[in-house]
């Protein structure tokens, strides 16, 4: 049995443990994700309650039940945060040869503690009718003085630009990434405010040119069931920076699953929905439903992916993101980047 109580932002779960469950603490609030836990309890048996909350609060919740806490899965976007959870200790090694062998090396932990359930690009979008995606090139031409007055993007401190800058210390110092992050506030159309939809929204509304956004929110506005949505999504166009002979690659981040160290009787259960969640069947829900690139080199990316064309992406190991993250809020706080 089941029930969810709603507390402010935070579904708090009172458990009466059944024979065979698992219990899920989520970031993710996709209809997806839903579909899926619901696939793998009629194919399993096995009863998958679900926790959703901010990123902040399931991590501080994980840490004031403690061993105590009825948490068997973390779920989260954005590497950093993974990380964070293994430094505190929140997380545990999970023996899967299954997910070794269908994960690439560079979207898991170094120590088995994280794996990628899906990917997206940290990509610059355009306004079709006012650039032309000849002249854009590289994340470090993001910050040539022709874009000052033309940029956007959200907040420095919003983890997907932290883990972002924490990929350029990782590559090419820490000088080199304050440069560019000084560089983009001076480009800046206005003050960062909003989330990544919103900068589609003002790219497509000429209030800027160009933004610094993930993939899976074009992807989200073009398969809106909403007409407006769809319009903002054909007004601007995908760019992949990076792409030439010796350049990175575009920078690409992910949703993650990590099994908790408080599970226990109920591990061998969240293994299996690890493992389910990286399946073939599932990766296409993934894909197709939410817009995210698929982990599982087996499947194949949806049609509306497909269609920005193929890209060259960062090779550099992700949980780096999260080696360097506290380092690239620094910098965020020194060029003041609000």
């Amino acid at each position: 049995m089941f029930k969810k109580i709603v507390v402010g932002t935070l579904i708090v779960s009172s458990m009466a443990y059944a024979v065979s469950e698992v219990n899920v603490y989520t970031h993710r609030h996709y209809d997806a994700d839903k579909q899926l836990f619901s696939q793998f309890e009629a194919k399993t048996g096995i009863k998958v309650n679900v926790v959703t909350a901010k990123a902040s609060e399931l991590l501080k919740r994980l840490e004031k039940e403690g061993a105590k806490s009825p948490a068997d899965i973390f779920i989260t976007a954005d590497v950093a945060r993974l990380h964070l959870a293994k430094e505190r200790g929140l997380l545990q090694k999970v023996n899967s040869q299954y997910l070794v062998d269908t994960i690439p090396a560079k979207l898991r932990d170094n120590d088995g503690q994280w794996f990628a359930l899906t990917t997206r690009a940290r990509v610059i979008v355009y306004n079709k009718s006012k650039v032309n995606a000849s002249e854009l090139s590289t994340y470090e031409d993001m910050v040539n003085p022709k874009w000052k007055g033309r940029l956007l993007v959200r907040t420095g401190s919003n983890i997907y630009n932290t883990s972002f800058i924490a990929s350029m210390i990782a590559s090419q110092g820490r000088e080199a990434a304050k440069k560019w992050a000084a560089g983009v506030v001076k480009n800046l159309a206005r003050a960062p405010k909003g989330g990544d939809t919103d900068q589609i929204r003002a790219v497509a509304a000429g209030i800027g040119d160009i933004a610094f956004v993930n993939t899976y929110y074009v992807g989200r506005l073009l398969n809106s069931k909403k007409s407006a949505d769809v319009m903002v999504g054909e007004q601007v166009g995908v760019f992949f920076p990076n792409q030439g002979a010796g350049e990175r690659g575009a920078h690409i981040n992910i949703s993650g699953i990590a099994l908790t160290k408080s599970s226990d009787k109920n591990r061998a259960n969240a293994i299996k929905l690890m493992e389910f969640l990286v399946s073939p069947d599932a990766q296409y829900i993934f894909s197709e439903a939410n817009s995210e690139f698929p982990v599982n080199p087996k499947v194949e990316a949806s049609e509306t992916l497909k269609s920005w064309g193929e890209f060259k992406a960062d090779p550099l190991p992700l949980y780096k993101f999260g080696v360097y993250n506290e380092e690239a809020m620094k910098i965020v706080n020194e060029v003041n980047w609000k």
